[in-house]
């Protein structure tokens, strides 16, 4: 992955596209943002001046920490809504386009978002990452912005992807930690509002988002779950579901943490201590001691290591760490230089 130009213009100015090569319009035609959708109205947005604005901030979870910060910003309705909140809560924001090059309209897409920027009043800056498509294409997407924002920058996640994350964490068999979803806070700081509220906030601010097609590719369980799976369990509940799937969020959060929080007690090196701990809290300890740069091991390198310190096993392998071995009722681990295997051992 290449990343290109970090460095964003001045307020007023406008973002230079570097790296992404500018199709010829024989290339772009029929695969380029409508041009209704790249064209903001005329003359600089009040956003702070709309009733909608000030209802929808009130449940906003915007950080108060003075300086700079940074808005991931794709010019979909939710990142626009994000943008125009942010802004109309004083807050000072650069908005950070994150350029895949994976459709002929990326370079489109990128000039409507910097135009939705500009007419909002926010810098903006276009990033460019070198992504191929393929497998696992949306968590390597995910993890190229992740490495372009930062962990600091706040993102446009709402009520309803909150929802589509729980049923996705139960589809793949997750634990609470799974099940808790996005973490509420100042990085989803719109995380309480619902899809359509961010929709009709563009539509009063007379802002024309852009529309990404990927977002009905049925490749993309995400958006399986959010086209198919949420609409049939509305029509079964005969209610809107995404608010319970919420509150089975927050209810499970709260449980996690409390068990997190005791496991932080544990000596997750003491294998008689691990043995002897209610499971919950012994595998809570054992994450939190193997989870390296934000990833946490997987449940089964887990249940390995419970293993070796039940004394059912001398040794495990756990990926892109090491051996775990216990000796004299510890465990300590002993790097193996270059592996990256996922083998266990008796």
């Amino acid at each position: 992955m290449a990343l290109l130009d970090r460095h964003g213009p001045r307020r007023g100015q406008r973002a230079r596209h570097v790296g992404a090569r500018r199709l010829l319009p024989e290339e772009r035609a029929g695969t380029e943002v409508p041009r209704w959708q790249a064209e903001a109205p005329p003359g600089p947005l009040t956003a702070d001046a709309h009733p909608l604005t000030r209802e929808l901030l009130a449940r906003c979870t915007f950080p108060s920490t003075p300086g700079r910060l940074l808005v991931g910003f794709s010019g979909g309705p939710d990142s626009t809504a994000l943008l125009a909140l942010a802004l109309a809560q004083g807050l000072e924001v650069e908005a950070v386009h994150v350029h895949h090059g994976l459709r002929n309209s990326a370079d489109a897409e990128a000039d409507a978002a910097e135009a939705i920027a500009h007419q909002l009043g926010a810098d903006f800056r276009c990033e460019r990452i070198a992504l191929s498509d393929g497998p696992n294409l949306e968590a390597r997407a995910r993890n190229a912005r992740r490495d372009v924002l930062g962990s600091d920058a706040m993102v446009g996640h709402t009520l309803d992807d909150q929802a589509e994350t729980v049923l996705l964490a139960l589809l793949r068999g997750a634990g609470a930690t799974g099940i808790a979803g996005i973490e509420p806070g100042p990085n989803h700081p719109i995380l309480a509002l619902r899809r359509h509220e961010t929709h009709a906030l563009c539509d009063t601010l007379g802002l024309r988002p852009v529309t990404d097609p990927t977002n009905a590719d049925p490749r993309f369980r995400r958006n399986r779950v959010r086209n198919e799976l949420l609409p049939l369990i509305d029509s079964i509940a005969e209610r809107d579901v995404a608010p319970l799937l919420d509150r089975t969020a927050r209810l499970v959060r709260d449980d996690d943490r409390a068990l997190l929080d005791t496991s932080c007690r544990l000596d997750p090196t003491d294998a008689k201590v691990l043995a002897s701990a209610p499971l919950a809290v012994a595998r809570r300890a054992i994450r939190s001691w193997l989870t390296r740069d934000g990833y946490p091991p997987d449940a089964a390198a887990v249940e390995r290591v419970m293993c070796v310190a039940r004394g059912e096993r001398l040794a495990c392998e756990i990926t892109g760490i090491g051996r775990v071995e216990r000796s004299a009722q510890r465990l300590r681990i002993v790097e193996i230089p270059g592996f990256s295997g996922d083998r266990s051992n008796r």
